[in-house]
């Protein structure tokens, strides 16, 4: 599944919607959504961590949420395939989020925020501290400079996500104040603009901002860029005398002198070399390895290699199959519910998944924003307006897939899904279904960069073909399948994409009219709906948590009972095997693994891991 990059994923994940506070122009160590922060004013460290973790030693891992090769550092621009996590480890942000609240960010370039009463402008106070990894300080004009710059050159999604910031200023050398538009969704600004990477203006003095590059960037945050092997690996560096190693958000954070990622051409020679020892930490998301060839390997029976399920409280990734209705074929939703009732999840999940996965119901999946039983008196309020254009289920109960019995056997469903056809002017002719009209053969083409998925849409093709219509694979290399996703060049696609704990400004990436035709933008499907833009207006605007929920859910309805997509499955949990090298806190983060920014090197227990690894080569 094509994942979001990294720095936008990080964005999606901090848009903290509403700022706490009482007084006009104080000063502010928190900015929260509803309710107030957990933390007080002059806390040390998050819960969640330990402040006398050790520093030192190094984890590799399996680059698992992109491509899988990279030929750019700079992960801000639309152009090449840039490496994961640069943005994340060697940027800082004016603010931090605690990952055991939702949607609460803290101090971290800023040391405070003042948000006018009307919301019209906040402004923050940058640390005197602050530095780049040059040593030279961050200021006013850095941060101005990186907004204006990811707006007018940055990837399209910037674009999309700030468009109702008016502006930026510096007030001074170490104060920064943003404005917005008044006819904007302002709940959203602030924190989203908190969250913007901090670039060097300096820095790009003699340099293109907009074009891909392996020399690294100049950053901020808690590492920096290494040894980098092209499409390899890539190693960053934990900065020693890193600026905001003693904030309270960064103490006991952070904690390997090296976090060295490497890319495998497929999710199973990457899984061989975990277990030959190449690196150290991986999540499993093959179900059917995770069930049969983890428990029985000779380093885990020896506890070299621990396995865990971890709970995971955040909202499900949205694992779905994508119709590109831009394309005529997928325009008509009886189209698009026929090829959902071809989808036997079930069967899958009995013969290939070992029932470890749960179906896919909502874009909301694993939490309260997910549609529930019939729409309440405010969800018929949002919706009333557009009862004409919405699919009469949208008023009757929340969206459940077809469910099937597991045998294979869906004749049922086929036979409803070819009157569908029939009625959108679709019939089959010598095994093939053909457009009445036109006389055109209906086609798919899945498009994939992992090869190993094929095992996974070959029974929907068989399924697809007792309907008549002809399905193809395409799998294309990493950089091939990026630029085909960003000018949607592709018929049928599956994506999945890490969800916010709170919804916001990502929405109208992911489903506005706006974004459908924006190169590089996440509305895969290319959804133009004027009750889906109406729904996400009242979700970004939303004043109390309860609003909130309300648009959600309704949005929640018209999404999914206008089939525009084939929703997938997920677990509530994460399936992680890691060699025991590592400490960790007592206390996990609510909605992260932690595993980068909390664990810690244990030389003892690495030792004894070497040890072992060298007993079982002198073995073979």
């Amino acid at each position: 599944m094509k994942r979001l990059p990294s720095i936008l994923a990080a964005l999606v994940l901090v848009v903290l919607p509403f700022v706490a506070g009482t007084a006009t122009g104080e000063a502010r160590h928190a900015l929260t959504t509803f309710g107030e922060p957990k933390y007080p004013a002059g806390f040390t460290h998050f819960d969640y961590v330990d402040p006398a973790a050790p520093k030192g030693g190094r984890i590799v891992v399996n680059q698992q949420f992109a491509a899988n090769s990279f030929d750019s550092l700079n992960p801000f621009i639309l152009k090449g395939n840039p490496a994961g996590m640069v943005p994340t480890l060697t940027f800082a942000t004016l603010m931090a989020a605690a990952d055991d609240e939702l949607a609460t960010a803290y101090g971290y370039v800023a040391e405070s925020a003042e948000l006018d009463p009307e919301r019209n402008w906040v402004a923050y106070n940058i640390r005197p501290e602050a530095r780049f990894h040059d040593g030279s300080p961050i200021t006013a004009e850095d941060i101005v400079y990186s907004f204006e710059t990811l707006v007018a050159e940055g990837h399209p999604q910037y674009r999309i996500l700030l468009a109702d910031v008016a502006g930026a200023v510096a007030e001074g050398p170490s104060r920064v104040r943003f404005d917005f538009r008044p006819e904007g969704r302002k709940r959203d600004l602030p924190l989203l603009v908190a969250s913007l990477p901090v670039l060097s203006k300096a820095s790009f003095a003699e340099r293109e901002f907009n074009r891909t590059t392996l020399d690294p960037l100049l950053g901020s945050g808690p590492y920096s860029v290494g040894q980098v092997e092209t499409g390899r690996s890539i190693v960053y560096e934990r900065v020693t005398d890193f600026w905001a190693r003693d904030l309270p958000v960064m103490r006991g954070r952070f904690n390997f002198d090296q976090i060295v990622v490497q890319y495998y051409r497929d999710r199973a020679i990457a899984r061989e070399a975990f277990f030959a020892g190449e690196y150290d930490f991986r999540e499993e998301y093959t179900s059917k390895s995770w069930a049969t060839e983890y428990r029985d390997n000779a380093a885990v029976r020896a506890g070299l290699i621990k396995l865990e399920d971890l709970p995971n409280d955040s909202p499900a990734n949205l694992q779905a199959y994508y119709f590109n209705m831009r394309r005529d074929k997928f325009s008509d939703i009886r189209v698009r519910e026929a090829l959902n009732l071809a989808f036997d999840f079930e069967w899958l999940n009995r013969q290939l998944f070992h029932n470890l996965y749960q179906r896919t119901n909502s874009i909301f999946q694993n939490s309260d924003f997910a549609a529930v039983g019939p729409p309440g008196p405010d969800e018929v309020a949002l919706l009333e307006p557009f009862r004409a254009s919405l699919p009469p289920e949208v008023f009757g109960d929340a969206y459940q897939a077809p469910v099937n019995d597991g045998s294979g056997n869906i004749r049922g469903n086929l036979r409803v899904a070819i009157r569908l056809l029939k009625d959108a002017g679709w019939e089959v002719r010598d095994g093939v279904l053909t457009n009445t009209e036109t006389g055109e053969p209906f086609e798919i083409e899945f498009l994939l960069y992992d090869s190993t998925t094929q095992r996974i849409i070959q029974p929907y093709i068989r399924n697809l073909e007792r309907l008549g219509v002809k399905s193809s694979i395409r799998v294309v290399d990493s950089a091939s399948f990026q630029n085909r996703m960003d000018d949607f060049d592709f018929d049928f696609v599956g994506v999945a994409h890490r969800q916010p704990t709170l919804p916001g400004a990502e929405l109208r990436n992911l489903w506005g009219s706006g974004a459908a035709d924006t190169s590089g933008s996440r509305n895969f499907a290319g959804l133009k709906s004027e009750a889906v833009d109406a729904l996400i207006d009242a979700a970004v605007k939303a004043d109390s948590y309860e609003e909130l929920r309300a648009a959600c859910r309704a949005l929640d309805r018209v999404i999914m009972w206008n089939h525009t997509i084939i929703g997938n499955w997920y677990k509530a949990t994460h399936s992680v095997a890691y060699w025991d090298r590592f400490g960790r806190p007592e206390v996990k983060p609510k909605y992260d693994r932690g595993v980068f920014s909390t664990w810690w090197y244990d030389p003892v227990q690495s030792a004894a891991i070497d040890a072992g690894l060298a007993r079982s080569a002198e073995q073979q």
